[in-house]
């Protein structure tokens, strides 16, 4: 463990946790770790181009309801 490094505390499904003690040799926190660390790259990458945007909320809002409704009729749902 890397000195100086936050602790934190999540908590997993029962059947995860069965599946994760079957399985102690694997390091979870290191997997926790990288999956976090993917999540918050994609995050900081999205900030950065949303930066300059001048898209209000409504406007993200109107956008989200015509891709939904696109997926939804090409997928006859």
């Amino acid at each position: 463990m890397v000195v100086g490094m936050p602790n934190m505390t999540i908590s997993v499904p029962d059947d995860l946790y069965e599946i994760m003690k079957k399985h102690r040799e694997i390091k979870w926190s290191e997997i926790a770790r990288r999956a976090m660390w993917e999540y918050a790259k994609k995050l900081e990458l999205l900030d950065s181009l949303l930066e300059n945007s001048e898209l209000t909320d409504e406007d993200v809002s109107e956008l989200a309801k015509k891709i939904k409704k696109g997926i939804a009729e090409r997928h006859e749902i």
